[in-house]
């Protein structure tokens, strides 16, 4: 395999089946896997969870649903809310408001939602449909015309495109967004444009969808162009105030933020500071479950939209695709405009049609679920989990209401019949490296038929060919194929399903992985990169306040061992200095990616990707050990980085200005230290880094002890 050393990418099995990765806050050169929009599926097998007593209640069903919501997906809270026929139904909390304050839940209590907010951000741009003021099939640069990249197909990019993800858009460009306790930051959005510019696209717009936060991004400046206010004051205008809603904000509004939910980082009890997303059309609305259940409910109707607009809003626009696997109704993946899903499983098995829509930062995790046919309309959100967990639950307690109404659900997770068979000795030569954009690793083939399916971090998972051209395991939970594509390209297929006891299934039935063909550079390029095996590198342009610091993300590896030559990860190597993306995945296999290149300024190597910038490490002088010592920031911001070298097991104490923070990480890359969390005294460790990052002009006062 060969990547750069991912951070925060746990790989999890489905029943020890599925692969996938949580997406989680990365600016490496392998994956920017910021976290919002999280479809992740998780081992159930792997979670301990109370015994529950069977519900007698359609009241204690629905509690009994938020309850395992929060075990599952150990979450320090969960907000659950049924809206039915023009009013909450049922509400309510689990789990503690914080783990210090003496405070109980309450349905006033407010969540970030993550990329739920991209429902908001889609009806928004569908009312300046509805207005007159925008066609959803004009480009983006009529709109827009300070939109440029160095790509000329962006051109072809529609509104449309935007909203139901077939953009073509790399979409990985998401620094200095992640922030804690700045809400008023506006450093993302007025960078964003400019990152825009200097990439290419993935795709031909058009051609095929896939999980794109920067789409929302880009429609959210269309938004605030054409309406001539904020995104902010748009929403509050046009969808909030019509329906009565008034404890839904975003980072820019004044509200009272102590009523956040805490959040954690991992099982730690401390507190973390209040998150601020800055990217709000993509992922940065807060609310209460009754306010984005009520939300959910005025699309069940013509309340916000009239019905041509939300029949465009339902419309499967992956139906029809090239570039989008068969059989593939059990996937959390169906795209609309906005929605993730609208043929939802496991309502669609009856007949029935049902929309979700997931959304995950780093720390709040959010579901909501909609059947317009039943008026109904479900929110759950949390404090730690999962997106994927929450919609179970959702799923759960509408099967539940529409059972007490008399009306069952289909919930089938059985494969078609077939019986192990002989392989066709052609799909030999289908064996290789296959990668995406979180994941690598080989496929091995046999001649009888035994495929192996090796990608690190993870045990190998070995299924035999059966009668119908599938790989399956002897018990009948996972099933693959390898598919070879009208575009010559081949892929792995992977359909199962996530079996949470007592709550309802969910599944994957997508294009996970891709085959890299052999490919040769120039001569001498190889040797280049590999000279780079081990190089660390250092996170220089992110704002102090940066959640990327505290979560241990500003410090890369590079390592190509188990690379495959010509590439590394899903990048392929154009020169001594450039690798730029080369898979093609729908859905989310080819999520979030960047080009990754090298420069040299004033003699100091740097690497670039997603945005950022990162300074070799090599460069970088140990801290002065003396008693007394000081850091200033440069004019151009970037962040200060020393090795501690002499003043390992000092203890070290910090002036912190207001414009600055500091960070300490040990050898291994873990944090050891962080002003923004842990205070401004810290016990060095006997190896690592120090990192300060503040304003321009920013001065730390140092004292070793």
């Amino acid at each position: 395999m060969s990547y750069l050393k991912k951070r925060f990418i746990a790989c999890v099995t489905l029943t020890s089946l599925i692969l996938s990765s949580t997406y989680a806050i990365n600016t490496s050169a392998s994956a920017t896997l910021y976290p919002i929009d999280n479809p992740v599926l998780f081992a159930a097998t792997q979670t301990k969870i109370n015994e529950v007593s069977q519900p007698r209640t359609i009241s204690q069903a629905i509690k009994q649903s938020a309850v395992l919501a929060q075990q599952y997906g150990n979450a320090s809270a969960v907000q659950y809310a049924v809206w039915q026929k023009g009013e909450i139904i049922a509400s309510g909390s689990e789990g503690v408001f914080s783990y210090i304050q003496d405070k109980a839940l309450t349905d006033d209590d407010l969540y970030g939602i993550g990329s739920v907010s991209k429902i908001y951000t889609t009806v928004a741009m569908l009312k300046l449909v509805e207005q007159g003021k925008v066609s959803l099939d004009t480009p983006v640069v009529k709109y827009l015309p300070q939109f440029k990249m160095a790509d000329e197909r962006y051109k072809k990019i529609t509104i449309r495109m935007l909203l139901n993800h077939s953009s073509g858009l790399m979409s990985g460009t998401m620094g200095n967004a992640f922030l804690f306790d700045d809400m008023k930051n506006d450093r993302a959005m007025s960078e964003f444009l400019t990152h825009l510019s200097k990439q290419k696209l993935q795709a031909e717009p058009g051609e095929y969808s896939v999980y794109s936060n920067d789409s929302f991004t880009l429609a959210e400046l269309v938004i605030e162009e054409v309406s001539g206010m904020s995104f902010t004051d748009f929403i509050r205008k046009e969808l909030l105030e019509p329906l009565g809603l008034k404890s839904t904000f975003t980072p820019k509004d004044n509200f009272d933020t102590e009523r956040l939910v805490k959040t954690y980082m991992g099982n730690n009890k401390n507190e973390l500071p209040k998150e601020a997303i800055q990217l709000i059309g993509t992922g940065g609305i807060y609310s209460t479950a009754r306010e984005v259940a009520t939300f959910g409910g005025a699309l069940c109707n013509s309340e916000l939209l009239n019905e041509k607009l939300l029949d465009e809003m339902q419309t499967n626009y992956t139906k029809n695709q090239a570039l989008w696997p068969e059989n593939s109704e059990t996937d959390l993946f169906a795209f609309g405009l906005g929605w993730d899903n609208v043929n939802l499983y496991p309502f669609n098995q009856s007949g029935i049609k049902a929309f979700s829509k997931g959304g995950d930062t780093i720390n709040y995790h959010a579901s909501l679920v909609i059947l317009p046919e039943h008026d109904i309309s479900v929110a759950v959100l949390s404090s730690g989990g999962a997106s994927t967990i929450n919609q179970a639950s959702a799923n759960k307690m509408i099967i539940d209401i529409l059972a007490e109404q008399g009306i069952s659900i289909t919930e089938n997770t059985e494969f078609s019949p077939a019986s192990i068979s002989d392989m066709p000795q052609d799909l030999l030569a289908l064996a290789g490296d296959y990668v995406s954009s979180t994941m690598s690793g080989k496929i091995d083939l046999t001649p009888d038929g035994q495929m192996t399916i090796n990608i690190a971090g993870a045990e190998p998972i070995k299924v035999r060919y059966y009668s119908d051209g599938s790989f399956r395991d002897e018990q009948q939970t996972m099933l693959f194929r390898l598919v070879k594509e009208d575009n010559g390209q081949v892929y792995l297929f992977q359909q199962g399903f996530a079996n949470l006891p007592n709550l309802t299934p969910f599944g994957a039935a997508n294009y996970v992985l891709e085959r890299l063909p052999d490919y040769t550079p120039e001569q001498g390029v190889q040797e280049e990169w590999n000279a780079r095996e081990g190089s660390e590198w250092l996170l220089i342009n992110e704002t102090y306040k940066s959640q990327i610091y505290s979560m241990g993300g500003a410090i890369n590896k590079i390592t190509l061992n188990d690379s495959k030559d010509g590439y590394i990860t899903y990048r392929k190597f154009l020169d001594n200095n450039t690798s730029e993306p080369f898979i093609q995945i729908p859905g989310s296999g080819s999520r979030d990616m960047s080009v990754i290149e090298f420069f040299t300024k004033d003699d100091i190597n740097y690497m670039t990707a997603y945005g950022s910038i990162f300074q070799d490490a090599k460069s970088v002088k140990n801290i002065f050990a003396g008693k007394n010592g000081r850091c200033t920031i440069g004019e151009d911001g970037m962040a200060r980085w020393y090795r501690i070298g002499d003043a390992g097991n000092k203890t070290m104490t910090v002036k912190v200005p207001e414009t600055g923070a500091f960070y300490v990480y040990g050898s291994d890359l873990t944090v050891k230290g962080n002003s923004m969390i842990n205070g401004n005294t810290v016990q060095l460790p006997n190896d690592g880094w120090i990192v300060f990052a503040g304003e321009p002009k920013t001065v730390f006062t140092i004292n070793m002890k």
